[in-house]
């Protein structure tokens, strides 16, 4: 069990740690959602190599392609042999990412392996190619039952969960959204945002916590992940 005696799992990140009460829960799901290069996967990536330090093994469901170079970048300063704990899969349609969700959950399950992360990014990426045809409601079932299984591993083995959304715009709101209708914010005991602040700054703004109020910090993406620019002032709830 990755966790601190608090239930937190430290991101590593200092700023974002505080903000959070200490780091990432470890009994449910973390979605983080905002529009292509504000820095998840790069976030997502950080993660893994910090779990990947303390000597777990990381799930990671890709969809989108993780560049070779940022995770090699990203792993530059870990232990020869550390990116062996590091299981990518890479499933090309819906329904083979709902076997690598299922493939996760079970290697979370085996004590062979201590689990220190599971990440699924993007959970919504071919969600949104399927649901433009004339499956919608099929698509929207078998991301329900993704993130279901999630949860329940989250839950299971008090492990730290990370999926990450694409977003859309909305034009009633005039506003960018995340992707995946009520249920996969609801599922979310966590919600972050992620956002372009100027130049290379990025902004993660807290949407949602159980315990802790709204708020946001700043950071700068680096070839070896993320770098703290300043504890940042709280935010307005979106």
């Amino acid at each position: 069990m990755p966790a601190s005696e608090s239930g937190r799992w430290p991101t590593g990140y200092a700023p974002l740690d505080r903000l959070l009460g200490g780091g990432l829960e470890t009994d449910s799901i973390t979605e983080v959602y905002g529009e292509g290069g504000t820095g998840k996967t790069v976030w997502c990536l950080a993660l893994s190599v910090r779990a990947l330090a303390e000597g777990r093994w990381v799930l990671y469901v890709d969809t989108e392609g993780v560049s070779p170079h940022r995770l090699a970048s990203t792993a530059a300063g870990l232990p020869e042999g550390s990116l062996e704990r590091l299981l990518v899969v890479s499933p090309s349609n819906l329904v083979e990412q709902s076997r690598a969700v299922e493939r996760a959950a079970l290697l979370a399950s085996d004590p062979v392996r201590p689990v220190g992360l599971v990440v699924l990014d993007s959970a919504t990426h071919f969600y949104r190619l399927a649901r433009t045809e004339d499956d919608e409601d099929e698509a929207r079932r078998e991301l329900a039952e993704q993130i279901g299984r999630l949860v329940h591993t989250a839950r299971a083995y008090d492990l730290p969960v990370v999926v990450t959304n694409q977003v859309y715009q909305s034009r009633k709101e005039g506003t960018v959204e995340p992707l995946g209708g009520s249920f996969l914010n609801h599922a979310a005991k966590t919600i972050l945002r992620f956002e372009r602040a100027g130049g290379d700054h990025r902004r993660i703004v807290l949407v949602k916590h159980r315990s802790n109020p709204p708020g946001a910090v700043d950071f700068r993406i680096t070839g070896a992940g993320i770098q703290e620019i300043s504890f940042a002032r709280s935010a307005q709830s979106p």
